[in-house]
């Protein structure tokens, strides 16, 4: 297949986000017909507005709790990036019907709105949290990716599809281990929850390319999940301050040791490429024969632990270094 933006509508929901800041600075390098910002802070919005002067830009206040809205925003629109989720585990154990709405209700309208106004393609973030979750809000993106594969059954005659891109932790995106880090050195001491921690490593240069990849790739159905690095928190916090105190202070309510991607079950519907696998969906309408990768072996499991890729201190360093 071969996919353009050129000439395109293109919204991105949480378009003030980390990601969606990053993919809207991407695009707009492109001949992208129009960007779309859908969110709900006026006040990033008037300070992304600051920042990107580019007439091709649109932003609309809204909610993806507001289906209305979304309808309206959706008016004219090819392609839906779908950013938008409440993210922090915290907070979504804090606030487990908010995540409820946001996370599940949201990918809802979405799905309803898209078919209703004939969207081209919709991807949806996931997270590796999504995978065997142990915190609601792994869960409610689990039940978002569920929402997102199963609405290819219902577009009927319509053309939108829906395809789910799940990757691991971004380095440097807000509220992440990185800044986190940076901040805490300066006290001398860096807090670790376990020192056998390990975590999936992306950059957001790379999450965004790997979605713009997606778009090409996707008929619709799958879940793509990025060949990337693990690291051990450890070794995070040594890299990031090496003169720094290392202080074990257990393992936060709802967090896991190591994070997965592709489950053992998931497994059995996995197909390999060179630098990514796609997760088919199992349902009757998927022509299996669309896929010519590889079949990943039995009791095959993408997990951050048991990775083949990692990155070493001087490896991190080298990364933090490039997103500062």
């Amino acid at each position: 297949m071969q996919f353009s933006i050129d000439d395109k509508s293109v919204l991105v929901t949480g378009g003030t986000g980390s990601f969606g800041k990053k993919f809207i600075r991407k695009i707009l390098e492109t001949n992208v017909k129009k960007v779309i910002v859908f969110s709900r802070d006026e006040l990033k919005q008037y300070e992304m507005a600051q920042e990107f002067t580019d007439k091709r830009l649109r932003y609309f206040i809204g909610d993806v709790r507001d289906k209305e809205r979304l309808l309206r925003a959706f008016d004219g629109v090819d392609i839906v990036i779908h950013a938008a989720a409440m993210k922090h585990v915290e907070a979504c154990e804090y606030n487990p019907f908010e995540a409820i709405k946001t996370n599940i209700y949201g990918a809802q309208n979405i799905i309803e709105a898209a078919i209703d106004r004939g969207v081209d393609r919709v991807i949806a973030l996931s997270t590796d949290k999504a995978a065997a979750p142990i915190n609601l809000y792994g869960a409610t993106k689990l039940a978002s990716d569920k929402l997102f594969i199963a609405a290819n059954s219902y577009v009927g005659e319509k053309r939108t599809k829906f395809s789910v891109v799940r990757y691991g932790n971004v380095v440097g995106s807000r509220g992440s281990v990185v800044p986190f880090f940076q901040k805490k050195k300066e006290t001398g001491v860096l807090p670790v929850t376990d020192e056998r921690m390990t975590r999936f490593w992306i950059t957001l240069d790379k999450g965004v390319q790997f979605v713009l990849d997606s778009l090409d790739r996707m008929y619709g159905g799958e879940i793509f999940v990025p060949k990337i690095p693990s690291m051990s928190i450890i070794d995070l916090a040594k890299a990031i301050g090496p003169e720094c105190e290392i202080e074990i202070v257990g393992i936060r309510p709802g967090e896991k040791l190591h994070e997965v991607m592709i489950t053992q079950d998931d497994a059995r519907h996995t197909v390999e490429y060179d630098d990514y696998y796609v997760i088919a969906p199992e349902f009757k309408w998927w022509q299996s024969n669309i896929l010519n990768g590889q079949t990943v072996p039995e009791g095959f499991i993408y997990s951050s632990e048991q990775n083949g890729k990692w990155l070493s201190i001087e490896e991190l360093k080298k990364v933090i270094v490039s997103i500062d």
